[in-house]
């Protein structure tokens, strides 16, 4: 059986594993932390979460993993059988992953764990964010889904990564840059949310946090 592998705080980890659930794949999760032990970089190479085991070795990258099940599995219509609107899925997938995601990460140690950032990367981050946003706002279709009327892969990555855009921004800037522009992400993340695939992602990151939060 498939093994995905990581934490249920990662929200690449969440989007694999949103797929998974989401697609009827059957999978086992094992927890593992980001390292540079070589017992994680045996399978990842960077020592980075989320990897996937399998039969044939080990994979690591959440959207290559994505495009792996897509090709293994392709009963399952992971993405749309027409060739554009499959296309317009994984545009949509990168504007998510790569322009907000990996730009607004900058701000994650100040954000959220505590640490300090500098001036010169807050204002960095934020020319680069308020360009990228507004690149995004163009293509989003939040009717009520990314990509239009039909929930898609796509959404995958926007339920687990957008929340954490608002977030990091509301948290360093004093204001919600996605709010700012005008896209409701609360509101998506409910409809979203509604999905059985989403609650259990949700479910599980909560108890995740909860449990990291009790004394040993």
């Amino acid at each position: 059986m498939i093994k995905l592998c990581g934490f249920a705080l990662s929200n690449y980890y969440n989007k694999v594993k949103f797929v998974l659930l989401e697609y009827g794949i059957a999978f086992e999760e094992v927890v593992v932390k980001p390292s540079q032990d070589e017992a994680v970089l045996e399978h990842s190479p960077l020592g980075k979460v989320p990897y996937l085991q399998t039969e044939h070795g080990d994979l690591c990258e959440s959207q290559c993993i994505v495009e792996y099940l897509a090709a293994r599995f392709p009963e399952q219509r992971i993405f749309s059988a027409d060739p554009w609107q499959a296309a317009k899925e994984r545009e949509m997938i990168f504007f998510v992953d790569v322009h907000l995601e990996l730009t607004v990460r900058n701000l994650y140690k100040e954000a959220f764990f505590g640490g300090t950032i500098t001036d010169a990367t807050k204002g960095r981050v934020e020319k680069l964010l308020t360009h990228h946003i507004a690149g995004f706002k163009r293509i989003a279709k939040f009717s009520p889904y990314l990509c239009g009327e039909q929930f898609s892969v796509a959404d995958a990555a926007g339920y687990v990564s957008l929340p954490l855009v608002g977030m990091a921004t509301q948290a360093i800037y004093g204001r919600d840059f996605l709010l700012d522009a005008g896209i409701d992400w609360k509101s998506y993340l409910k409809t979203v949310g509604a999905r059985p695939a989403a609650q259990r992602v949700t479910e599980d990151r909560k108890a995740y946090v909860a449990a990291s939060a009790r004394p040993s």
